[in-house]
């Protein structure tokens, strides 16, 4: 059941008190981490944080066990992978890359901190697949060594049913995106069709539309179409444009 306060600020107080001591020897009995995890419980959350250039969380909530069956303490970025949808996996893996190469920009810049938010299915502990919204807030540290964390938080959107074509994307500096999930937020993004989308990718991969109709069982015709309707929707006068604005950020 989602909570009726949707502030993050729970979420930036925790960044303030442990990001200095690199989330090492977090009390989960004081104050500050009891309120979160009653926050992440409300919400139907659970969150992690790790260190991007060491590839490892440091730290989970304990509602790790009831979203993907995996105890806090030995949650591992792979648990992550292995629970989501198998035809999820590629986007997946594509956030990952986006989120290193968005580390290694604030490393440059020695400061500050970005967002890339998206929602896919991910496997409850039963077996069954739920929407999830995850949102990975990545931000530079100094203390207490020079690298940059990312501060994920993933919500339960077995609520929204609204949006039924697309999916919600994110990627940029604007973290008054780092919120509680409104209608606002989730209707940002892509409104492909999985189809369309299937086209997009084998168009990344330099198919032409006589190979992917032969590779999708489809007419040369009806991939033309869906090449239309995909400029339309975005208002872009070539494919490549297109192509080029989702492989930086992170889609293919």
């Amino acid at each position: 059941m989602r909570c009726g306060n949707p502030k993050y600020d729970l979420y930036h107080r925790f960044i303030a008190a442990y990001a200095p001591f690199g989330f090492r020897g977090v009390d989960r009995s004081c104050a500050l981490m009891q309120e979160l995890e009653h926050f992440t419980e409300r919400n139907d959350q659970y969150f992690f944080v790790g260190d991007l250039f060491q590839g490892r969380i440091l730290l989970a909530s304990e509602r790790s066990i009831e979203m993907i069956g995996v105890d806090p303490a030995k949650l591992t970025p792979y648990d992550n992978l292995q629970a989501v949808h198998p035809a999820e996996v590629h986007r997946n893996t594509n956030g990952w890359a986006k989120l290193l190469h968005m580390a290694n920009e604030l490393l440059d810049a020695k400061g500050g901190a970005s967002l890339l938010s998206v929602n896919m299915k991910m496997r409850t502990p039963k077996g069954k697949y739920r929407e999830v919204l995850f949102q990975s807030y990545v931000f530079y540290s100094r203390l207490p060594y020079e690298t940059v964390y990312v501060l994920v938080v993933l919500t339960d959107l077995q609520w929204f049913k609204e949006r039924t074509i697309g999916f919600h994307h994110y990627v940029g500096s604007d973290l008054a995106n780092f919120r509680f999930p409104d209608r606002e937020l989730l209707m940002t993004g892509h409104h492909f069709s999985p189809r369309e989308f299937e086209i997009l990718d084998h168009i990344e991969k330099g198919l032409n539309s006589v190979e992917i109709a032969d590779k999708l069982f489809i007419s040369v015709n009806t991939v033309d179409t869906h090449r239309k309707n995909i400029l339309a929707k975005t208002e872009k006068a070539h494919i490549s444009d297109l192509i080029y604005e989702l492989k930086d950020d992170g889609l293919l």
